[in-house]
């Protein structure tokens, strides 16, 4: 059977067109929801044989609904369906964000498919035009001599962007115009309406119904604790998935106040030793008998500690800073060989004043890679500053860029000290310091490389570690390529 409905036809509008007509609530789908299913109940638990028009989202917890109904009550029923024509995710307020898991979701399809379960003796599909009225409408209809009644759902149109507030009210965020109503009058006039409205070239369907004014005093009774039952089902659904929400961003919350816990813990850690080393230096130094080299002695750990407490408050300021800065950075693109070989000559004295062969060897044509602003270069000097202090007199520091995929990597090799296998898992941790059996003391805050993984995070990057203890360490960096069809000529600075 093919029928098919005029575009200009408007289940809302016909509800809404009777003298006194209802008044429609703004409701939300899950109530929706509750009101089809408890009207599914009552047919089934009375055995009401009805035929239903129903327009409904094509999703299976809805169609569910009718094949539940069906199979309980038999092959007596007739089932009219009303779907959108392909092509509807292309006319106005289709398939718009947010919408496609909604309750009015334009998007229907234009077979069976989505109602396979029912009998299909008994399912009529009515056909819409893809700009019909009713794309934002959703409907359930029973007629039957017992009990009728009608359980409409209507989508405003999207309101316009606010030009004084600059918001924009969208769909998602709107409530449904619902209207539930066993009133004869209404739904005559929506019935008589759908008989008008089916075009000419569709097959003869019998509408001669007339509904009764209203059902019977029991069936309202039993239709009203059926809808109470299956709010209140509803609610405490949603009451679970808010519970579960709410405990987890409290688990959440709980989580970040132990690591600020913790990081205060540390902070204050750190920042008690420097000035433990000074309290004792001046102690000793009031000590009458002090000679002029211990005197110089201590004066120098007051010197020596003051520049570590120092280093400590300004990576501790660098870090907060970053970490406020880097969310809502955007990226930008930057050449590896704009910014590496500005950075090797900037740390070439150092290098020779410790006997250290220091080279980078960057290909020119390597792709862009994308990073915060600044961030390319703050890496590198970090990374490439620990391989220089960490590296004893007469060592080697070898820089190198290639295309890895569609990765950029960035090696720092070196032979210094290196880091116990035990150890690599912490370096990254804030206030890490490499601790060996050396006593030479390297200083430093124990931020630097805490810094670069925050930096490569928001880069979409990526670090990774090989050491030997006493026979040096590298670093890789992987940095996500704007394009990845590079060939170049390696370069060699020494």
């Amino acid at each position: 059977m093919n029928v098919s409905l005029a575009k200009d036809l408007s289940v809302y509008q016909l509800a809404m067109g009777v003298q006194v007509p209802p008044k429609p609530l703004s409701l939300s789908p899950a109530t929706l929801l509750s009101l089809v299913r408890a009207q599914i109940d009552l047919l089934i638990e009375q055995q009401i044989v009805a035929t239903l028009w129903v327009k409904l989202p094509p999703e299976k917890i809805w169609q569910s609904e009718l094949a539940r109904y069906q199979s309980s009550v038999g092959a007596s029923s007739f089932i009219y369906t009303c779907q959108i024509d392909e092509g509807a995710g292309e006319d106005e307020g289709a398939g718009e964000a947010g919408e496609e898991n909604t309750p009015l979701s334009s998007s229907s399809p234009s077979s069976s498919s989505s109602f396979s379960s029912l009998s299909l003796s008994h399912h009529v599909p009515v056909h819409l035009s893809p700009d019909s009225q009713m794309r934002r409408e959703n409907f359930l209809m029973v007629l039957s001599p017992q009990f009728c009644s009608l359980i409409l759902a209507h989508r405003p149109l999207k309101k316009r962007k606010n030009n004084t507030t600059g918001k924009v009210n969208t769909n998602k965020n709107q409530p449904l115009l619902i209207i539930n109503t066993v009133e004869g009058r209404v739904i005559q006039q929506v019935l008589d309406g759908i008989e008008k409205a089916i075009t000419p070239e569709s097959s003869p369907i019998p509408v001669d119904f007339i509904c009764p004014t209203a059902p019977e005093g029991a069936l309202m009774n039993q239709l009203f604790a059926k809808q109470l039952l299956r709010q209140d089902e509803i609610n405490r659904q949603i009451i679970t998935v808010r519970t579960t929400k709410l405990q987890q961003q409290n688990q959440e919350l709980q989580n970040k106040e132990q690591l600020k816990d913790e990081y205060l813990k540390n902070v204050c850690q750190e920042l008690r030793t420097p000035l433990t080393h000074m309290k004792t230096a001046l102690s000793l130094l009031n000590s009458p008998n002090l000679k002029p080299p211990q005197r110089q002695r201590y004066l120098q750990m007051l010197n020596t500690q003051c520049d570590q407490q120092n280093s400590l408050l300004t990576g501790l300021l660098e870090l907060v800073q970053l970490e406020r800065s880097l969310e809502g950075t955007a990226l930008e693109s930057v050449r590896l060989s704009d910014i590496v070989p500005g950075v090797v000559s900037t740390y070439q004295p150092l290098a020779q004043e410790k006997g250290i062969m220091l080279a980078y060897t960057v290909p020119t044509e390597l792709p862009s890679i994308r990073c915060v602003s600044g961030g390319l270069r703050q890496i590198v000097i970090n990374l490439l500053h620990n391989s220089i202090k960490f590296t004893p007199n007469g060592g080697e520091v070898r820089v190198r860029a290639r295309i890895q995929g569609d990765y950029v990597q960035l090696e720092f090799r070196d032979t210094g000290i290196g880091i116990a296998e035990s150890e690599i898992s912490k370096i990254f941790d804030r206030f890490y310091r490499v601790r060996t059996a050396v006593t030479e003391d390297y200083g430093g805050a124990g931020l630097g490389l805490t810094i670069v993984q925050q930096l490569l995070v928001r880069c979409g990057g990526s670090i990774s570690v090989r050491s030997k203890l006493y026979e040096g360490s590298t670093f890789t960096v992987q940095l996500p390529s704007v394009s990845n069809t590079p060939k170049a000529i390696a370069i060699e600075n020494e």
